[in-house]
């Protein structure tokens, strides 16, 4: 079973890939856009990753035996020290993902930032017990608990490392988990920092471990015995691991691929459609699962909206971003660059155009140019294959009602977007679109609000992060029913089984639920 994703290979031009040196004993990460080394970590085999997790399950029984005050309280000490360190942790998210500084700030710490204040203190009210009226056995009250599921593994991604996995992380901790996290192989470095800063603050060092390697580290993870797992990756890469769990009957979280279609309407403003179309669609290089990664623009506003994107690419400002202030920064993972290439390559071919962009940039760096293609249909690759790069295709539509069959013509349903000045009818398309979340009028800001769940549909995945639903996921339900009012000890429904309680249940039915019974019509009354 693989179970992460195994970067290798070289970009051609000199620099290497960030995985590409590799020992049995360490994987070696460098920079996406020099090639400098800039670090290894070690590749753990099974017994080392059981240690971890046996660790961390000790750990787990003093933490989740203090109140969630307590809990909250601590875990702020650890915010507290990663907003100190977020100028070190940018850096070095410049440069071992070639993020921009300010996505790499606002995005990635900015957001875990939150993550940690919400939850610790909405916490208790969200997992508190609660009491469940019966509208049946009203002799009896039912509790509903939340419960420490003990060890949640998390395996993460390489285009947010910061951020993923310590949403999840979070969130398990604060409801009481220990947690051992997996980061992705293509950038190891960013989560052995986030685990520097968490022992050195004072948090309990085995209620958060590392484990780093490839995909049998992340299989001996799944095996050492977890409750819980948080996955976010590809589909396929989902599919063996969900499947994984199954056979172990582990309960997991599958947060995968996405393929957000923006409709623009006829009625959007042309210049907010225009500006958050390349916002959405090339932060991060467009390696964000919930990118613009297709628009399908009315054919009244169509010509001004392509237009007016094509010019605001133009102004994007590309560089690497650990030496420079710049919008758009390199690939992370040079497998998307061939991706991208193949998409273009496949629209040229069948008529499309690029109007902007359309190649990798020159010189010894991973990193693609921001690209817009025009022209675009759906028997090509681009508006029905996953992008994962810096490539928004427009195609034209005649009516909302086609927007609408087009975007739900897919495997994916993670995100979507609706861009109209009619309240009622972004409401409207929003609820009709296959996809977890719909934003109107906006892109991207969901992956950050924390009260909101986020998770996909059809091959996006399923459960949900973030959210009363995502924290209580952390959590096993316990149902407790207790007595409110003392029967006689011989129990009516119990043994013995008589012809005559057979009747009375007979009559009792009749009287509750047929359409011409007494209860029937009294509860249709009041």
């Amino acid at each position: 079973m693989t179970a992460t994703q195994t970067a290798n290979g070289s970009n051609g031009s000199g620099a290497k890939a960030a995985t590409e040196a590799v020992t049995r004993e360490s994987i070696e990460s460098f920079s996406p856009f020099t090639g400098e080394l800039l670090g290894e970590v070690p590749v753990l085999d099974a017994a080392e990753v059981q240690a971890i997790v046996d660790r961390a399950r000790t750990a787990q029984r003093s933490w989740a035996a203090l109140s969630f005050e307590a809990r909250g309280a601590r875990l702020r000490v650890f915010r507290d020290a990663m907003v100190d360190r977020a100028d070190e942790i940018a850096d070095l998210l410049a440069r071992e993902a070639g993020k921009p500084r300010h996505e790499a700030l606002l995005h990635e710490v900015m957001v875990v930032a939150d993550l940690i204040t919400y939850f610790s203190k909405a916490a208790p009210k969200i997992l508190a017990p609660r009491a469940r009226p019966l509208h049946l056995f009203k002799h009896r009250k039912s509790i509903v608990r939340y419960m420490p599921r003990g060890v949640v593994g998390v395996i993460g991604p390489w285009n947010f490392p910061f951020q993923l996995p310590l949403r999840d992380a979070i969130a398990a901790v604060v409801a009481g988990n220990a947690v051992v996290i997996k980061p992705s192989e293509v950038t190891p470095l960013i989560m052995m920092k986030a685990k520097e800063i968490w022992d050195q603050c004072g948090m309990p060092p085995d209620l958060f471990g590392v484990v780093t390697g490839y995909g049998p580290t992340g299989a001996a993870l799944i095996d050492s015995g977890i409750d819980y797992l948080a996955f976010t990756g590809s589909v396929g890469t989902g599919k063996r691991v969900a499947s994984a769990c199954g056979e172990r009957l582990i309960p997991c979280v599958m947060e995968l691929g996405g393929k957000a279609p923006l409709i623009a309407c006829s009625d959007c403003d042309v210049e907010r459609t225009a500006r958050a179309i390349v916002n959405g669609g090339f932060c991060n290089s467009g390696q964000v699962c919930i990118s613009v990664e297709r628009v399908y623009a009315h054919r009244s506003i169509h010509d001004a909206l392509l237009d007016r994107v094509v010019e605001l690419t133009g102004e994007l400002r590309q560089g690497d971003p650990a030496t420079e202030f710049c919008d758009i920064g390199g690939i992370t993972f040079e497998k998307q660059i061939e991706v991208a290439e193949k998409h273009i390559a496949d629209t040229v071919e069948k008529g499309g155009e690029v109007r902007c962009g359309g190649a990798r940039v020159k010189g010894p760096k991973m990193a693609f140019e921001p690209t817009v293609l025009a022209g675009c249909d759906h028997d090509h690759t681009v508006m029905t294959g996953e992008i994962f790069g810096p490539i928004v295709p427009f195609m034209r539509v005649e009516s909302e009602d086609e927007a609408l069959r087009l975007a739900n013509e897919s495997h994916l349903g993670l995100n979507a977007y609706v861009f109209t000045e009619s309240p009622s009818r972004g409401r409207r398309l929003a609820e009709a679109v296959q996809a977890g979340s719909v934003l109107v009028n906006e892109v991207l800001i969901n992956g950050g609000i924390t009260e909101a769940p986020f998770g996909g549909m059809k091959d996006s995945g399923f459960g949900r992060v973030m959210g009363e639903e995502g924290l209580r996921a952390m959590c096993h339900t316990q149902h407790i029913c207790l007595d409110r009012v003392k029967l006689p000890r011989k129990n009516p429904i119990g043994f013995p089984y008589t012809e005559k309680s057979y009747g009375f249940f007979k009559r009792a039915l009749r009287a509750m639920y047929s359409s011409g019974g007494v209860f029937r019509r009294l509860s249709q009354l009041f």
